[in-house]
């Protein structure tokens, strides 16, 4: 026992010194242009990093971040940022917090920090349940998985939120990506109960939410509401997964990403994205493939070249694992990765067939290979 608690020191001690070291950009921009191995972009505690490269030139970044100014974070790099989770483990409190934040960037190598476009407090919910937020400190509030699209000369934000008002997610438009004083909140109550939500554009314009693995149903036009009833949609052996579910054209196919654990026991093994295909976007899918390990709730994106990219960040139990052998190593004992705390870019290989079919893999080996752990066998 002791032993191990040695090791999980040195270990924390050899990430807190990694998260301190200034990293090159000039290393960063040749890492992107090589596209062959997994790039750690920028520090600071975040979960479900989304990258969204604009008509403007810029790359944009957020996720689920602490409350700015929260000094925790600093101190507190390997938080879980799970409130249930962490009292269930006796750990420190979530140092989630109630704010969408942004970064952008016009190389993935250099980011300028643009604020906080929007929080709670400022949320259609708080309009609507003003006690609940008045009862619970702001300590309590949680605001997860935001993801921006610029749309008509506006930003679009989603997240979802279960603190203070439970399945309180959200769609948001904004004038502006960085700080805003009004908001439009068009789906208005549609939105309750919408886990992870995600937007997707399809090629006659129309947008598609889906949310909670995999409801998706098509929105009214300036989103003022779902347009007809949702439909469930998954692959045809199995679900995709728990949470982080969106959609990717890529030729002519439909991909559904999702994530899930390795062991599909939660935090156990490690946090894996898996997808599949279909013709038409409410399916008949195929059977669920793998595309990444430790790749979970990330965001497949296209750099400015158009080479294929997924967000990856620390999510596990105890601090970051090493690589050293990783394609062998059986997770299955608790949550693990070998992602650093920050955010992470991994290489994604996409390949269309000649039946029109598409196949996604990790390049990076550390990613590229499902472990021992893997409870789902797939096919070569």
């Amino acid at each position: 026992m002791m032993r191990n608690r040695l090791f999980f020191c040195f270990i924390l001690l050899i990430g807190v010194s990694f998260l301190a070291k200034a990293q090159d950009k000039k290393e960063i921009r040749k890492a992107v242009k090589q596209h062959n191995r997994a790039v750690y972009l920028k520090d600071g505690w975040i979960r479900d990093p989304y990258i969204y490269l604009c008509e403007d030139g810029f790359y944009y970044l957020t996720g689920t971040t602490p409350t700015y100014g929260d000094t925790r974070e600093a101190g507190d790099p390997y938080n879980l940022g799970l409130d249930h989770v962490s009292r269930k483990m006796g750990l420190k409190p979530s140092i989630v917090g109630y704010q969408i934040r942004v970064w952008r960037s016009p190389d993935l190598a250099e980011w300028e920090y643009l604020g906080e476009p929007f929080s709670l407090e400022k949320g259609y919910w708080a309009r609507q349940f003003p006690d609940a937020f008045q009862n619970k400190s702001k300590k309590n509030w949680l605001l997860w998985a935001p993801e921006m699209y610029r749309v008509d000369g506006k930003w679009v934000f989603v997240h979802t939120s279960p603190e203070p008002v439970g399945n309180g997610a959200n769609l948001i438009i904004a004038d502006h990506a960085d700080k805003n004083d009004s908001f439009a909140f068009p789906m208005g109550d549609d939105m309750r109960d919408k886990h992870d939500p995600s937007l997707f554009r399809d090629d006659d314009g129309t947008w598609y939410l889906t949310w909670s693995n995999t409801e998706i149903a098509p929105l009214k036009p300036d989103f003022q509401g779902l347009a007809a009833k949702p439909v469930h949609i998954d692959p045809s052996d199995r679900s995709i997964g728990h949470e982080g579910a969106t959609i990717r054209k890529i030729g002519k196919k439909y991909v559904l990403f999702g994530t899930a654990w390795s062991t599909d026991d939660s935090r156990k093994g490690s946090y894996n994205l898996y997808y599949c295909t279909a013709d038409r976007i409410t399916g008949p899918y195929s059977e669920r493939r793998f595309a990444g390990r430790f790749l979970g709730h990330g965001t497949p994106f296209q750099d400015k070249k158009g080479q294929w990219w997924c967000t990856a960040f620390f999510n596990g139990n105890i601090a970051p694992v090493s690589k050293l052998g990783i394609q062998n190593r059986d997770l299955s004992e608790t949550a693990q990765t070998i992602n650093e705390q920050g955010t992470t870019i991994v290489p994604l290989e996409i390949k269309t067939g000649k039946d029109g079919d598409v196949y996604i893999r990790a390049i990076d080996p550390a990613y590229a290979v499902p472990g021992p752990d893997e409870v789902q066998r797939f096919q070569p």
